[in-house]
């Protein structure tokens, strides 16, 4: 048998990243944003919650033509996709061609997370997989964090269309760069004609994939249910400026990093599944500590505010310690049929993210203690779904 390229570990960082920028690196424009195009901060908002939905759709779509006409086809296509909907962002000039455009873009982005996720499920075995996955957690964490600052700078140098034509030119060089340097990545083995419904019914009957699903879905739905809200809470509780809350965004996704390096060095000493189970501990005990801080304290003091960060900065630890390890285990009973079971497993997942995150939004009343209840509620769940059907299965 012909073996499989491995790509290089800059290629999948950037091709997994640039989804998570294109995300966040707009948001600091939304207030111009909506000026520019004369419409309510609620209509602008809109453009975060459909770049979901669009992202949701594209990674079964990208993950399924994957297993049809190859990865590096698959991906290459999507960026082109993705090139297109910013470009169109670029010129928007009424909310519902942005709203569209946001769609589209975010439809070509998430061939970036699923195709990816494929590649390295195919080309990387056992413990190195595990090793990849950690060190390309700990970027992904980053780089919502980054993405803002981007933005931020870019809108205040140029405008926020600026912003837009920087990911014009980010989907050129994205492009350019894997058109170059993506191998074929798809076995011979794999066949062209996958049946949807068979693979979906091996997933939903398998527990510990479900398993799987929630723990990447409900970390995610954490992750950016705490980016949702956090601003309500730093910005107008604490009154931190808006350039201060950009570089407080840097030092929690620091806690994500360390805990991806940290799950990489668990890795010898511990079989994946029991990281998994410490992670979601170690969530448990963030959100726990979270919880208790904010139902003893009210003042918005310098302190109190380093306190609830470093809970936060706990929390978030723990998600970097287990997430690395779920994404690499998901699907590895899969391998004949990893595009099209990567596809469904990343909607679903994604579906579930979308659910907390408005979950979040539909609580939100201003009060401190919606989103450490919340968290800690979900967190338990992962905890008490890992204990039974990932640790104690192994």
């Amino acid at each position: 048998m012909k073996k499989v390229s491995v790509p290089s570990l800059m290629l999948m960082i950037i091709l997994v990243a640039f989804p998570q920028i294109s995300e966040t690196i707009y948001t600091p424009s939304l207030p111009d944003i909506s000026k520019a195009l004369n419409v309510s901060s609620n209509a602008t908002q809109l453009t975060l919650s459909i770049y979901f939905a669009g992202f949701a759709l594209g990674v079964f779509c990208w993950g399924w033509l994957s297993d049809i006409i190859g990865r590096r086809p698959a991906m290459l296509w999507g960026i082109v996709t993705y090139g297109v909907g910013s470009l169109l962002c670029y010129m928007a000039n009424s909310i519902e061609l942005l709203l569209i455009s946001r769609f589209l873009q975010a439809f070509g982005a998430s061939t970036g997370s699923v195709v990816t996720q494929t590649i390295l499920r195919e080309s990387v075995d056992g413990h190195k997989r595990h090793v990849m996955f950690a060190q390309i957690s700990a970027v992904i964490a980053f780089t919502p964090a980054v993405g803002p600052l981007v933005g931020g700078w870019v809108d205040q140098a140029f405008g926020f269309k600026a912003v837009f034509f920087t990911l014009v030119v980010m989907s050129i060089g994205i492009f350019l760069y894997a058109f170059t340097a993506l191998p074929e990545t798809r076995a011979s083995s794999t066949t062209n004609k996958i049946s949807i419904f068979l693979v979906l019914k091996r997933i939903i009957t398998d527990s510990k994939v479900i398993a799987f699903g929630l723990l990447i879905g409900g970390t995610n739905g954490i992750l950016f249910s705490y980016y949702a809200e956090a601003p309500f809470i730093f910005i107008e509780y604490f009154k931190m400026s808006p350039g201060l809350y950009g570089f407080l965004g840097i030092v929690v996704a620091l806690s994500s990093i360390i805990g991806a390096n940290l799950s990489k060095r668990l890795l010898a000493v511990y079989i994946p599944e029991k990281i998994i189970y410490i992670g979601c501990l170690v969530m448990i005990a963030g959100a726990t500590l979270l919880s208790v801080i904010v139902l003893t304290g009210t003042n918005p003091t310098v302190f109190y505010a380093v306190v609830i960060l470093v809970a936060i900065f706990l929390l978030l630890l723990g998600i970097g310690i287990a997430l690395p390890n779920c994404l690499s285990l998901a699907l590895v009973n899969f391998q004949d049929v990893v595009g099209t079971a990567g596809a469904l497993f990343s909607l679903g997942y994604y579906l579930l993210v979308t659910l907390i995150i408005c979950g979040m939004s539909q609580l939100h009343t201003g009060s401190l203690i919606i989103m450490p209840l919340y968290f800690l509620v979900l967190v338990v769940i992962m905890g008490i779904t890992s204990r039974m059907f990932i640790y104690r299965a192994k």
